[in-house]
């Protein structure tokens, strides 16, 4: 109902626009004025609106990073995030410095050269000079920018490390997600969407020797510290395996694996120490505490990235950081695919 409403004064909005338009022309063939004659008046007109509505640009830019800068993630914690957050701050850095100049020059210039018929334009054909300067300049920055980010796209695919990834299958389906580790061997036994049946339902070949020790989990755990080689498959359409925190996001495509591999630095304890997170932590529970509802706890989250169905929005899945203690004594408490199929 809400829906129609909307539509029923949007229609109704146009068409009083419309209307309103009509009787300004038809108020100014009574008037027995030129219709389509821009005169100075106008110009003067349009130039001052031009200014005014840069201004708002720039005071609400300024208003939207106070007032939206808190919804912003907490600092990475995974080892490549660092770098990740970096390159996101220098490009987004040199962007509004960019803009914080460039805007106001193009709406200041808009109202200063404002049509006036006593002025006259300065014919200005050709300047070799600032011709290469707004060819170098740009070229080189964007130079700049690009090679960094590939160093660190490669850095953050291609990770150095001398301590062997402990392997981590995610599998995923409309609308949840499966975790598959890889054991005490640390390699994942052969799985195939066709071996689907019953309470195998990963598909895992239990006639591969790798597959015994493996074991199945409705939450991720990882040990902090430990990097960590994550494996992708999906069982029906293509899902975006998205960790925000982690600044980590890979695509499940049916019928292949695709991988990421990162190393964990904060466990889920300090996480929540955080001061911004905290913060952040306090401002959700106001705003529950008042309808009423079950209070939040910070978490990290795998979800699906990836508009992937009707209940897309709620397939997600906890992840948990911790010591290696903590971790060892987790997996001690799980039934390996020997003992559960």
């Amino acid at each position: 109902m809400t829906g129609l409403l909307m539509v029923v004064v949007l229609f109704l909005a146009v068409f009083a626009a419309a209307q309103i338009m009509r009787i300004y022309e038809l108020s100014v063939k009574v008037r027995q004025e030129e219709e389509y004659v821009v005169t100075d008046k106008d110009n003067s007109n349009q130039g001052r609106l031009m200014l005014l509505f840069g201004i708002g640009l720039v005071v609400s830019f300024f208003w939207m990073v106070a007032a939206w800068d808190e919804l912003a993630l907490p600092k990475p914690a995974s080892l490549h995030g660092v770098q990740i957050d970096q390159l996101w701050d220098i490009s987004m850095g040199l962007i509004v410095v960019m803009f914080l100049i460039i805007q106001p020059i193009l709406f200041w210039f808009s109202y200063k050269y404002r049509g006036n018929k006593a002025n006259k334009a300065t014919f200005y054909a050709h300047n070799d000079k600032l011709e290469l300067i707004w060819t170098i300049v740009p070229a080189i920055a964007l130079a700049v920018l690009i090679i960094y980010g590939l160093t660190t796209w490669s850095n953050t695919m291609n990770p150095s490390t001398d301590e062997e990834p402990m392997v981590v299958e995610v599998y995923a389906q409309q609308f949840k997600w499966t975790a598959r580790y890889s054991g005490e061997d640390n390699t994942l036994g052969y799985a195939n969407i066709r071996l689907i049946q019953g309470a195998n339902t990963v598909g895992v070949d239990t006639n591969d020797a790798n597959s015994g020790d493996d074991f199945v989990a409705t939450e991720i755990h990882l040990p902090v510290g430990k990097p960590v080689l994550f494996k992708f498959r999906s069982q029906d359409v293509i899902h975006s395996a998205y960790m925000p925190h982690f600044r980590a996001q890979m695509n499940c495509v049916p019928g292949m694996e695709t991988h990421f591999q990162f190393t964990p630095t904060l466990t889920t304890a300090e996480i929540r120490q955080d001061p911004e997170v905290i913060a952040k932590v306090e401002r959700i529970n106001a705003i529950r505490s008042a309808k009423g509802q079950e209070l939040y706890e910070y978490d990290y989250i795998l979800m699906c990235n990836k508009i992937c169905g009707s209940a897309h929005y709620n397939m997600q899945m906890n992840i948990v950081v911790e010591a290696q203690a903590d971790y060892d004594a987790w997996v001690k408490e799980q039934k390996t695919i020997a003992e559960t199929l």
